[in-house]
């Protein structure tokens, strides 16, 4: 028997849409209440409302996660209206493409501000309080340019592979609290991130869809607390 996540509390960034969106929603059908950060006030509003419809506790906490002081401004209003969190989700994040003499430095240096620095800084911030309770998930969502680089993306697969590094060294640091530490990989999702302005012209059976991930991640939250994936890479079946 796995275990049941009704009740428990997430916060998950880059919440107000893609698939920071669909899990916030997937988590609120098993009756888990969560707690959103995101930069857009308006779309983390329209987000938390569909999540109270499904019967939960939902709070916004509007947040830069590359800036350390609004994160930790953003977790302290979040802990008050919730509680601590059980489970945190660091799935904020940007993309840059361009060839590595063509980006700007100041625009490859941001990539990893907000993916690396960004995750570090919401999982500081979580992480003293699951210690305390000697229970927690974290699910870093990384991609499979983390684990293999591809030309004209320098920065970003390299904020990707930092995010194995640090994942699969916390994820040694923790076991010993009962915290289980997980990565996700997925190729190719439809999102805004990857299509931009083109989302609605994809075929939704052809590619990963925000919300296969959030039902990937809950089957994971679900599994007995003795057990976890520490890191699994999605892909599509036939994008072709």
């Amino acid at each position: 028997m796995g275990q049941d996540i009704k009740g428990k509390i997430a916060y998950i960034t880059g919440a107000s849409s893609g698939i920071g969106r669909s899990t916030v929603l997937e988590l609120a059908k098993e009756g888990v209440n969560v707690g959103l950060i995101a930069r857009s006030e308006i779309k983390l509003l329209e987000v938390a409302e569909e999540a109270k419809s499904l019967g939960v506790k939902a709070s916004i906490a509007v947040a830069d996660i590359s800036s350390m002081e609004e994160v930790e401004q953003a977790i302290e209003t979040l802990q008050k209206n919730l509680g601590i969190a059980d489970i945190l989700i660091n799935n904020a994040g940007i993309g840059l493409r361009g060839s590595f003499l063509e980006t700007d430095p100041a625009d490859w240096k941001h990539t990893f501000e907000v993916n690396v620095f960004g995750t570090y800084h919401v999982t500081r911030a979580v992480l003293p309080q699951m210690i305390a309770k000697n229970q927690g998930d974290i699910i870093n969502i990384s991609s499979s340019s983390g684990l293999k680089g591809t030309a004209g993306s320098t920065s970003y697969s390299a904020s990707k592979f930092a995010i194995q590094g640090m994942t699969e060294a916390l994820m040694q640091e923790v076991r010993r609290n009962n915290i289980r530490v997980f990565t996700l990989n997925p190729s190719l999702v439809a999102t805004e991130l990857a299509f931009g302005d083109k989302l609605d012209e994809q075929d939704r059976e052809k590619f990963m869809q925000p919300e296969d991930l959030a039902e990937y991640m809950v089957a994971q939250l679900k599994l007995h607390p003795r057990i976890f994936i520490k890191q699994s890479l999605q892909w599509a079946t036939n994008p072709f």
